[in-house]
């Protein structure tokens, strides 16, 4: 694909929120260290917040006040996991940011795993934080989430004939080549499935994929997102994605996943 850029790139972090209040504050005093280590070029934190009942987006409003690389955008409601995402991504277009990372901002994604996505991003296009790959793992999840995520995970792999062990994790890091390639506003998932179809999306537009491990850990305040229709409309989606391309990607496109060495910490 594309060479990348000798230029230092920029990096746009967004979090996508909907009642974090008790999560959000310390989340970006806790990602701004990394994050300033690990993007010389620059970099800016976006919240997308969803009108928050609980005061999140009054939070946030403070925390740019304070700290010139947070912006904030106010959506009017409650539209939806991927609309959040989509949101963010075309203020990071806009702004100019080279490399968009997602995280979720209730420490389910440690911020000290920021300088590993950006460093394997200097050979990836799509770089995904994986749970499933060596180095990887899950923490304070019950058995039933556990064998619904990997049950999920294996779904989608099969159906979609990727080797990509965590299609649906939240934390990734992508080239905005790869966005304005697959066009994001015609990605249509709206909950967690949004991951699996972007990431499909990039696989068999031929951009590279990369996997880093990560441990994620269960979120220690409010409230869990997931939801059974969340996980009703993997069912029908995983499928047709994989039918609308059955023709198969251009000669030589394709690439499989690489899994990249875990932080020396890990």
């Amino acid at each position: 694909m594309l060479a990348l850029s000798a230029a230092r790139p920029r990096v746009h972090l967004t979090l996508p929120t909907y009642n974090e209040a008790e999560n959000l504050e310390a989340f970006v005093r806790a990602v701004l260290p990394p994050l300033r280590a690990g993007a010389p070029g620059g970099f800016g934190i976006v919240v997308v917040d969803d009108a928050s009942p609980d005061g999140t987006g009054e939070i946030a409003d403070r925390l740019a006040a304070e700290i010139d690389e947070l912006e904030v955008v106010h959506r009017p409601g409650k539209d939806g996991l991927g609309a959040a995402y989509l949101a963010g991504f075309r203020h990071a277009l806009d702004s100019g940011a080279d490399l968009i990372m997602v995280m979720d901002s209730d420490f389910s994604h440690d911020p000290a795993y920021v300088p590993a996505m950006l460093a394997a991003a200097e050979h990836a296009d799509l770089v995904l934080g994986s749970r499933y790959v060596k180095g990887g793992g899950v923490r304070d999840w019950p058995p039933v989430r556990r064998v619904l995520s990997r049950g999920g995970g294996l779904y989608s792999r099969l159906v979609l004939g990727t080797s990509v062990r965590d299609m649906t994790g939240g934390f990734r890091c992508i080239r905005r080549e790869v966005l304005e390639g697959i066009e994001p506003s015609t990605l249509r998932a709206q909950g967690y499935v949004f991951n699996i179809e972007l990431t499909y999306r990039a696989i068999r537009g031929g951009w590279r994929v990369a996997e880093v491990p990560i441990v994620f850990r269960d979120r220690q305040r409010g409230t869990s997102k997931m939801s059974l229709p969340i996980a009703i409309e993997a069912l029908w989606l995983v499928p047709r994605l994989r039918r609308e391309f059955r023709a198969g990607p251009r000669p030589g496109s394709a690439r499989a996943a690489q899994p990249v060495a875990a932080p020396p910490d890990e």
